[in-house]
Parts: C-alpha cells; structure tokens; sequence
C-alpha cells in the first residue's frame, strides 16, 4: 500500500465543525505492526489501531509527538521522530499519525505512511529513527 489520508481524518481536516488543525494541534505518531488489517474508509480513532502497536497496546514509549510542525503550501511537515528501545520480535509496517485529543475513542487517525525508507522493519530492541521525505511533499501533501 501507499501513504494514504483516512477518510474520516480527511473530513476532520476540512470541516470547521470537528477540525484537525495540523500546526497546533497534539499530533502523535506510533509504530503499527503488519498484522492490522486497516480499513482507511472506516477506521476513525485511535482506538482502532492500539491493539497494533509495535510492543503491544501499552507500549506508550511508541508514540511519538511530532514537534517542529509546519504547513506551508498544502504540505504537511514536521521534525524527524525518534521511538525509543522498540521491543524486539515486532515487523513495523508503517507509522500512523493522529490527533491526541486525550480519549483514545475520540482521537482521530488522520494518515497512514508506509513509504519510509527502511520499511517494512523488524525490531531488535533498539532505536527506530523515522526520517520524513525531505522532498516536495514531505510528511504529506493535500
């Protein structure tokens, strides 16, 4: 698969009414495991990916808050992210960013990036640096 928005995420970036605001906003990132089978049309919250996670649901240590974070242009940018000692035995198959409003159930998916150099990754327990594209498009692109 490619790098994709959810759906639901999409509608949240574009409405007022439940607005994902990429440059303010807490957005996060977490490392998910090639077992979740996800459905961008239907996937909405973080609660459908938490069970994915690289080092298993409680492993807060991978999920990342992106800092540094510009729009500029329609392009979605922001500092490379680092997840600390990442469980060995995991084949991470992409990073998906959210927005942590706090509740898992009401935190929205907003994209799943699978075109990181390096991927799919299997862990050995230590570092996993994610570098974004330094090209036109970096993180995404609307």
């Amino acid at each position: 698969m490619a790098n994709a928005l959810y759906a639901k995420g999409k509608e949240k970036l574009l409405s007022a009414t439940s607005a994902i605001s990429l440059d303010t906003d807490t957005i996060k990132a977490c490392l998910i495991i090639n077992t979740y089978g996800q459905n961008l049309s239907t996937d909405e919250f973080y609660t459908s990916i938490s069970a994915y996670l690289a080092g298993g649901a409680s492993a807060t240590m991978n999920t990342q808050t992106l800092a540094s974070k510009t729009v500029t242009d329609g392009v979605f940018d922001a500092a490379d992210i680092t997840f600390p000692a990442v469980t060995a035995g995991a084949t991470c198959e992409a990073v998906v960013l959210w927005k942590d409003t706090g509740v898992a159930g009401t935190s929205p998916l907003i994209a799943y990036i699978d075109t990181i150099t390096g991927f799919p990754l299997l862990t050995n327990g230590g570092d996993v640096t994610v570098q974004w594209d330094n090209g036109a498009y970096k993180i995404f692109s609307l």
